[in-house]
């Protein structure tokens, strides 16, 4: 990792700091920073320009003259795109100029651009600011004291707020804070100066950053709430899944095949119940099994509509052969 040193507010050296090589010691990477600026200016526009056209203009809702006669080209209305005052074609409208921008080449652009000023000596660090009270006269001071001239982009935490009070009104200085750094707002300035609380590491950075707060959040509500819900649900899929008893009836041996005394399959996404005589027999997958017919339907499973017609049909012939 490269050393710099480490100053005070006031100027003079309190040491040196590491600089993470991931974030300050990469080849800068050019064509990624420009696209990744170029979106970011392209979403600032407002993309709020609009011209009307010949259907929005006021007017020209008759017939200029008549069709034929005149000698002249026929027209229809005088808020045609080719008359003085008429609409416009082909305009501008509103529309939205954001980019979609892959969150990892944002990633790359912040670390090359810090990378570019970390390889001209153009990034400072302090050990803190400690403005006991806001002073843009004690702000000046400090960043001639550092050697800070020209622009200069200050990175600033939550708690330096009194830091950030001191430096706004500064017309060389700009104050971004530690979640808002971006690449473009480095490449604008000569200097980027941070405090050691707000230095970036790796991967995110090191202090006052919502992201550790955010993950320990997660992590208890995925302890206090997720879990004992998934747990509940797990015990209900199980419950649910216990075929209930009923008079006459009997589960499926653990390899599926039928109990003995127990000839009646039952199927439970159908609630029908089929004989050895029914010809889906074999392809029912029975979650019960039941002795008789009448135990069956006392469980609430029906005979097929097919078969049951059938059985009808039947009784209704052994009926009309008596009677005669």
């Amino acid at each position: 990792m490269a050393q710099i040193t480490k100053f005070t507010a006031t100027g003079s050296k309190a040491g040196t700091i590491d600089l993470d090589d991931a974030t300050f010691g990469i080849q800068p990477n050019v064509p990624v920073m420009h696209q990744v600026v170029t979106a970011q200016l392209a979403a600032r526009r407002a993309g709020t320009q609009s011209t009307k056209t010949r259907s929005e203009v006021r007017g020209g809702g008759a017939k200029p003259f008549r069709q034929k006669g005149t000698g002249n080209a026929r027209q229809g209305s005088i808020r045609a795109p080719h008359y003085s005052g008429g609409g416009i074609a082909l305009g501008p409208k509103p529309r939205s100029y954001v980019q979609k921008t892959p969150k990892k080449m944002i990633k790359l652009a912040l670390r090359s651009a810090l990378s570019d000023r970390a390889s001209e000596g153009k990034v400072i660090v302090i050990d803190g600011w400690k403005f006991d009270t806001p002073s843009t006269k004690a702000a000046k001071a400090a960043l001639a004291s550092i050697g800070a001239t020209g622009k200069v982009l200050v990175v600033v935490g939550r708690d330096e707020a009194s830091a950030a009070l001191s430096f706004r009104n500064l017309t060389s200085v700009q104050l971004v804070a530690i979640g808002e750094l971006n690449a473009y707002d480095i490449l604008c300035n000569e200097y980027v100066v941070f405090s050691e609380a707000t230095l970036p590491g790796v991967d995110e950075f090191a202090a006052n950053s919502v992201k550790p707060a955010k993950a320990v959040a997660s992590a208890q509500l995925v302890a206090e709430v997720v879990e004992p819900v998934a747990e509940e649900v797990a015990a209900e899929d199980v419950a649910a899944d216990d075929t209930p008893e009923w008079a006459g009836s009997a589960k499926a041996l653990d390899d599926g095949s039928q109990p003995e005394g127990f000839p009646i399959k039952g199927n439970a996404d159908s609630m029908l119940y089929h004989n050895s005589d029914s010809p889906f027999y074999d392809r029912t997958v029975a979650e019960v099994w039941f002795d008789t017919e009448d135990n069956a339907e006392a469980a609430g499973f029906s005979k097929p509509p097919s078969q049951q017609k059938a059985q009808d049909a039947a009784a209704a012939a052994d009926t009309e052969s008596e009677e005669s």
